[in-house]
């Protein structure tokens, strides 16, 4: 095996800001900033916009969309001539 040709792989904190969620786990992300963690140690840390703890699908808050509505929608304005030519 070649050495020095991987990259280093160390603690890196996730942070989703918006749900307060942080995540330790090994990364090899490359990051700008570090911050402390709740048990005192400094890591590096990577902010991200959407985790598991505020996406929709995981949280329960996803909505059903109405496709019998669109369907209808659809016909009323280009007519039911779409089922016609199947």
């Amino acid at each position: 095996m070649r050495h020095a040709i991987h990259p280093v792989s160390r603690p890196v904190l996730f942070r989703d800001r918006a749900a307060g969620f942080e995540l330790l786990v090994p990364s090899t992300a490359a990051t700008q900033h570090t911050v402390q963690g709740k048990d005192g140690h400094t890591y590096p840390v990577v902010d991200v916009e959407v985790s598991s703890a505020s996406h929709p699908f995981y949280t329960g808050t996803s909505r059903v969309v109405d496709t019998a509505g669109r369907v209808q929608r659809f016909e009323q304005r280009y007519g039911s001539t779409a089922r016609a030519h199947r």
